[in-house]
């Protein structure tokens, strides 16, 4: 209860903030004006209209940006683009009398409905305008406004995600209510607004437009974060990261969020407040991420080098798919790649939502005092990160070898290939399938290969069955084909009901032979547990055709990745 209040009292003052951004200068002039007209409560009718679509908004938001993976850059790109025609028209007189005459309509409906109501206070025809300015004024935030959304779509529960953004609102509402009620001071004092309406309305026009480019810029953003209400390192923490020789240090250390509770695996709950004085590296992971099994080997060589020296190492183990969230599935991984340090479930994304994290695997350096001072998303730079480690645990950065584990040559990825993009199966993700017909979800539909299959796509056939995030073989010798350029192939595969279903490996119309991946024998995989299986290991970057043919149904197939 006491993290409840303290997340909601966070989005109360989240959303106060927010109203410090420069993108409440096209939305001031809107308010100015709508209080203006009609009773007292109009401006209370502005808020809870305001309220009301900021809040259905966000809910909104919750559910389509976590469906479609929607990139809430190009929602504010386009409220900036809408904001900036309408600037242009109010520039206009000519294109300001058309869109008053387009609208004309619905506003006199609006107002009659509104009238309808309430005929002596104008509260519900406020709350009207007061919608319209929420949704135009929500998108138009930006990061900071889409921070607060990704929380809200990554919130724990859907009542947890109602508070959050009912608090946000008001936090946001209360400084504009203020705002209205001034406004209608100011605006009954001042005829001239009436009388010079044109110019009134150009400057307007210009004031929209500037603030939209002042937006566009970022300014909006650097603003807000050297505002006092932001995390910001202090002189002293910026001197001893200088001192200590961080390399690629955050110019802004913040304050490490905490680890939600969950599950813990080789150790007790822990908590990054009950560990200042130490130094923690928390690493984002999940286990059939072929990214994140590949920096496993580094970590744990940390943990068995730095554990004594005061490191400790917190894997949060944020799921991508569904049998992720099984800690017997999870156990087993962390047998399999003998994980020895803590590692905490996180199945319902709380963590991965307080570090605001994006990506598999993601590490976080945590300094001595509690404070995220070194970041590093994906493979690669882990004589940076151990150097860094070093560095905050006081030790010798010229002596100390660098750890670099045993790896086999398929660990060592090479970004720079032409290589086919990682490719999810299921329904939610699915991209360049080229079979036939198109494929259909959630139900049980005959699939046929194409006479030929492009690079990088892929295709079906025999009895398939789609969903969201897997494709389920119904038959036995349903089969899959793949195009790929690459030198590894991996497929995260499992079975309906945890029966082992066996499953045939060709490549380029063949049996596969020396090229068979670790898991392939006698080109045959046999599909057990829900896992990353490797089915193709190639001298080096090539075209192949892989075909993967179930001997039974149960077989399913989630995403493929790739190697070289």
């Amino acid at each position: 209860m006491n993290a409840d209040i303290l997340n909601a009292a966070l989005a109360f003052a989240e959303g106060v903030g927010l109203v410090l951004s420069p993108c409440i200068l096209p939305i001031l002039p809107i308010m100015l004006a709508a209080s203006l007209d009609g009773g007292k409560k109009r401006p209370l009718g502005i808020i809870a209209g305001f309220i009301i679509a900021f809040t259905g908004f966000a809910l909104l938001s919750r559910q389509i940006l976590g469906a479609l993976h929607a990139d809430p850059q190009i929602v504010r790109n386009a409220a900036l683009a809408f904001l900036m025609l309408f600037g242009v028209v109010m520039l206009s007189q000519k294109l300001s009398d058309k869109l008053i005459g387009a609208t004309q309509g619905l506003a006199n409906a609006g107002q009659s409905l509104t009238a309808r109501w309430d005929k002596s206070n104008g509260f519900w025809g406020g709350t009207a305008v007061g919608a319209l300015i929420g949704l135009i004024w929500t998108p138009c935030a930006g990061p900071i406004m889409a921070a607060a959304v990704v929380q809200i779509i990554e919130a724990k529960t859907s009542g947890q995600a109602v508070t959050t953004v009912i608090m946000f609102a008001i936090g946001a509402g209360l400084p504009m209510l203020a705002i209205a009620l001034a406004g209608r001071q100011i605006m009954s004092r001042f005829s001239f607004l009436k009388t010079h309406s044109h110019a009134v309305r150009r400057a307007l026009g210009i004031i929209i437009i500037a603030a939209a480019l002042f937006i566009y810029s970022g300014a909006d953003v650097r603003l807000l974060a050297s505002s006092p209400a932001m995390p910001a390192a202090t002189t002293a923490q910026n001197k001893n990261n200088a001192d200590g020789k961080l390399e690629n240090p955050l110019p802004q250390p913040y304050p490490a969020p905490a680890i939600a509770p969950g599950q813990w695996f080789n150790s007790p709950p822990l908590r990054i407040a009950d560990l200042r004085g130490k130094v923690v590296l928390v690493d984002f992971w999940t286990y059939s991420c072929i990214n994140c099994v590949r920096t496993l080997p580094y970590i744990e060589a940390w943990n068995e080098k730095y554990r004594d020296k005061g490191l400790v190492i917190i894997g949060i183990h944020s799921p991508e798919f569904a049998f992720e969230k099984d800690p017997v599935n999870v156990q087993a991984a962390l047998t399999k790649d003998g994980i020895t340090y803590p590692v905490v479930l996180d199945n319902d994304l709380q963590s991965w939502s307080n570090f605001n994290n994006e990506y598999w695997p993601a590490h976080y350096l945590i300094d001595k005092n509690g404070r995220v001072v070194y970041t590093h998303f994906g493979e690669g730079d882990y004589g940076v990160t151990e150097h860094n480690i070093r560095v905050l645990l006081g030790l010798d950065t010229a002596k100390g070898a660098i750890s670099t584990p045993a790896l086999s040559s398929m660990d060592m990825d090479h970004a720079n290939a032409p290589r086919t993009p990682e490719t999810y199966l299921g329904s939610n993700r699915a991209e360049r399938y080229a079979g036939t017909p198109a494929l259909q979800p959630d139900a049980v539909t005959a699939y046929a290969m194409p006479a030929s299959l492009p690079v990088n796509n892929w295709a079906l056939s025999g009895s398939w069955k789609v969903e969201g995030q897997k494709i389920t073989a119904t038959q036995a010798h349903a089969a899959l084909r793949l195009h790929f350029h690459a030198r590894h192939v991996f497929l995260v595969m499992g079975t309906d009901g945890g029966k082992p279903v066996r499953a045939s490996i060709m490549l380029d119309g063949a049996p596969i032979g020396s090229s068979a991946g670790k898991d392939v024998k006698n080109g045959v995989v046999t599909v057990g547990n829900h896992a990353l299986y490797e089915l193709v290991s190639l001298d080096a970057d090539r075209d192949g055709q892989i075909d993967i043919t179930a001997a039974a149904p149960g077989l399913e197939l989630y995403a493929f990745t790739f190697g070289g």
